[in-house]
């Protein structure tokens, strides 16, 4: 296997570990969560859970009150970002 072809699986491989642990954590958050108190001990962790309610700004409703010139005199270019997307695994090639 290529260089190439072997980095398109490791990359396919850890994101979907990824995604498990990921949901296996997102559980368990939601059981401590559920048990309303604000600090869990273990045997080798503590966990603390804080509230917060954040504010977010409402573009679309800025959108409407403001001029076109104003959105652009507000507007910042992002850093440049790249997505990757894993698609159906293909046969391998023999020779």
């Amino acid at each position: 296997m290529s260089n190439i072809a072997s980095l398109a699986d490791r990359y396919a491989d850890i994101k979907s570990e990824i995604e498990g642990l990921t949901r296996l954590l997102e559980e368990v958050r939601e059981d401590i969560l559920k048990t309303g108190y604000a600090e869990l001990v273990g045997t080798r962790s503590i966990v603390n859970v804080s509230m917060s309610e954040p504010n977010r700004f409402d573009s679309a409703a800025a959108k409407k009150l403001l001029t076109d010139e104003q959105i652009a005199a507000c507007t910042k270019r992002g850093k440049l970002q790249y997505a990757l997307t894993i698609k159906g695994v293909k046969a391998p090639v023999l020779a």
